[in-house]
Formats: C-alpha cells, sequence, structure tokens
C-alpha cells in the first residue's frame, strides 16, 4: 500500500552500505519507522530528505511490518539550525524528546505543528534559545496529557499566589507558604514574569505561542522550571540535551 504523506525526520541510523533507518513524525499517522534503501549512495534522490530535522513530501510503501521510502521532496530543511552548532543541539533534542512521547501509528497534528514552528522560531524568528525551548517543552507536555495546573495556588486557590511556585512532580502551582500542603517533591519558583509567560504558553493562542518577552533573569527561570517539569514528568534524561548544556557551557 502507498502513502502520500508530510513528514518530519527525527533520527537517521545508518544501515548497511547505503540505507538508513529513520524515525519519522508523519501528518497522516504519527511516528513511523522507515526504512530508506540507497540514501547514502551519491546522487540519490532520497539523500537530502532522508536527514535528521527534514521535512518533506513523502511517498511511503507499507508492506506487512515494513514500511518503505519511496520517494520525496524536502519542503524545509532548516538551513540556519544546521549551521549553527547549539541550534542543531537544541533541535537535536526537540526531535528527541518528540520520538519520546510520539506513539507509533497515532496522528498527533498539534505535536507536528509544535515543532515544525519550533524549529521555524529557531530557523528564522531570532527568538532567544531559553523562550523557544521553554515553550517547547511545556507546550508539549501539555499536548501529551502531562500539563500542569497554572491559574492559581492549588492549595489556597489565590489566582496569584504569593511567591508562586511550581511543584514539578504533582504539576500544580502554589504559594510558598503552601509548599507543605502539595506533597513530595521539588517545587521551584517562578517570578511574576515567568509565571505569566507560563499561562501564555499553556492556555494562549498557539499561534502566538512565542509571542511574549522576558527580561534575563525570567528566561532563566522559564528555562529551569520548564526543563524540570518535562524531565520529572518523563522520569528520563536526554543525551542531545546534555550536549547542549555542555556546548553552552563552553561558550
Amino acid at each position: 500500500m502507498h502513502i502520500a504523506t508530510q513528514g518530519l525526520v527525527l533520527r537517521e541510523v545508518n544501515y548497511k552500505e547505503s540505507d538508513k533507518i529513520l524515525t519519522v513524525l508523519t501528518a497522516e499517522g504519527g511516528k513511523r519507522t522507515v526504512k530508506a534503501r540507497g540514501c547514502r549512495r551519491k546522487n540519490s534522490p532520497l539523500a537530502a530528505s532522508a536527514q535528521l530535522l527534514v521535512y518533506s513530501d513523502m511517498t511511503l510503501f507499507a508492506y506487512q511490518d515494513r514500511i518503505t521510502l519511496n520517494e520525496a521532496e524536502s519542503i524545509r530543511q532548516f538551513w540556519h539550525v544546521k549551521s549553527d552548532v547549539e541550534l542543531l543541539a537544541l533541535g537535536s533534542y526537540f526531535a528527541e524528546v518528540m520520538e519520546a512521547v510520539a506513539v507509533e501509528g497515532r496522528p498527533d497534528p498539534a505535536a507536528m505543528s509544535l515543532i515544525l514552528n519550533s524549529l521555524h522560531a529557531l530557523d528564522k524568528l531570532n527568538k532567544p534559545q531559553a523562550l523557544v525551548k521553554g515553550a517547547y517543552e511545556m507546550k508539549l507536555m501539555a499536548l501529551e496529557g502531562y500539563e500542569p495546573l497554572a491559574d492559581a495556588c492549588a492549595v489556597c486557590g489565590r489566582p496569584d499566589p504569593e511567591k508562586p511556585m511550581l511543584n514539578l512532580a504533582e504539576g500544580v502551582l502554589h504559594c510558598a507558604s503552601c509548599k507543605s500542603e502539595v506533597g513530595e517533591g521539588t517545587s521551584l519558583p517562578l517570578t511574576e514574569g515567568t509565571l505569566s509567560a507560563l499561562r501564555h504558553i499553556l492556555y494562549g493562542d498557539p499561534k502566538r505561542l512565542f509571542s511574549f518577552q522576558l527580561d534575563q533573569g525570567g528566561l532563566d527561570c522559564l528555562a529551569r522550571v520548564c526543563e524540570g517539569f518535562l524531565r520529572t514528568q518523563l522520569d528520563r534524561g536526554f543525551r542531545t540535551l546534555d550536549f547542549y548544556h555542555e556546548l553552552k557551557a563552553g561558550m
């Protein structure tokens, strides 16, 4: 059976002499494992599309439990991201997280839109990396069923908590003075600006996801909270994230 779709390569692994095994996030069927035969040969028509973080029109051939990439034409290659080692590391982290949460065969158009828009923001919008990274992490968690409750203190109900904090394990907002009532787990403090940004990410128009500003302190806070929440909820680390932090520390 032939399947016409659009897909973003989340991972590529060399296979045999000239093939690759790709993990592709597709528009019609969610995450797919796809063999790209001969894509590493010189002048292969599949070469451009069988690369990490390339978004393409694809024709897949499904037979029994195997899927092969028959034809492909790239739509976006995110050249600026690929030309900057920090941005490439961050984009690779976006892909690794998406691979971890996406489900084989389950369409997830909102998640597809999120990662494409996030890569576009890195590629073209000149937004701070911490802003794009935090927005991606928190919005993806919300889309995949891990949305934190950030509208009011989970204990006393104050819409503007006093010295607000987010409990990473419980996924609830609370006042600093209410911390003992929340339960186990780490709570991280939020600045006023970071709380507003967090609410914008969770409850605002998805088309304006990156339309907010924070000073450096607010960006640092957003980075800590969103990354901490994602890692706590998924209960795992990411090698691409470790590499990204190593690059940032060495700058």
